[in-house]
């Protein structure tokens, strides 16, 4: 029943990393600390070491197939991801658990409401739609890739997730890329083993169970390539909407949980 449980985790959090392009770390750890009874530095490792495998590969060659991914740009992104990933696992070892989960759920509350015009909720104004088309996006450098996946790699580290809850928002938010496209990057930058200086670093300190992070990664798999077949049809309003409702569902949790 518990290899059973574990199996359902890790589709239900390939289907979300095929719809969002994140590494589905954000349902794993707090999961894992819910219905598992792990802690949160265990959990980290489990979800980390789950997501080293290409287990989205299926997701990634979706979105190829669509016209919503450049290699290169992923590449560069999954280099500053390997780097930043050490100093997060450093850092996430060395403070507290409570501070941990704070940290934590406070950068997903600011992640989700940034995805919302509170303005026009209230009322208050109407904004501008942006304008996702390739004509109006200029050309970025090498290091602005790396840079966005340095910032993802301490998150990863830090949390125990793939990194794409950093680098999806930044793409879209900083580079003004379609929500698709910003999920089609991160999902292929995730397919390296990204994470490994951080399940390294966990593991030296006994936080890490290779059976759970396969049992999870084979579910992943399954899970990714429904995800991804309803992440390419899904209108990118309505993707940006969903996405941002589903970080605010698991700050709250993180929040009651560690109170």
């Amino acid at each position: 029943m518990y290899e059973t449980g574990l199996l359902l985790l890790g589709i239900t959090a390939g289907i979300l990393s095929g719809l969002f392009g994140i590494g589905g770390g954000i349902v794993m750890v707090p999961t894992l600390i819910a219905f598992f009874g792990m802690n949160i530095l265990d959990a980290n490792a489990t979800s980390l070491a789950a997501m080293l495998l290409p287990v989205g590969m299926w997701g990634v060659w979706a979105y190829y197939k669509a016209g919503y991914l450049n290699i290169k740009e992923s590449l560069w992104i999954a280099l500053g991801l390997f780097a930043g990933s050490f100093f997060g696992g450093e850092i996430a070892i060395n403070i507290s658990e409570k501070l941990l989960a704070h940290l934590y759920a406070a950068i997903l509350l600011y992640v989700a409401l940034s995805y919302f015009d509170i303005g026009s909720l209230l009322g208050l104004k109407k904004k501008k739609e942006k304008d996702f088309t390739e004509k109006n996006l200029k050309a970025k450098p090498f290091w602005a890739f790396v840079l966005v996946g340095l910032a993802a790699g301490i998150f990863a580290g830090l949390f125990g997730k793939g990194g794409g809850l950093v680098v999806v928002p930044m793409l879209i938010g900083l580079f003004h890329y379609d929500p698709k496209k910003a999920a089609a990057t991160s999902l292929a930058a995730l397919q390296l083993p990204v994470g490994l200086p951080s399940v390294l670093i966990y593991a030296g300190e006994g936080h890490l169970s290779v059976l759970f992070a396969g049992l999870i990664a084979f579910g992943i798999v399954i899970g990714v390539f429904f995800g991804s077949k309803i992440g390419v049809k899904l209108p990118s309003a309505v993707f940006k909407k969903g996405y941002a409702f589903f970080l605010l569902i698991v700050a709250v949790y993180m929040i009651s949980k560690y109170i």
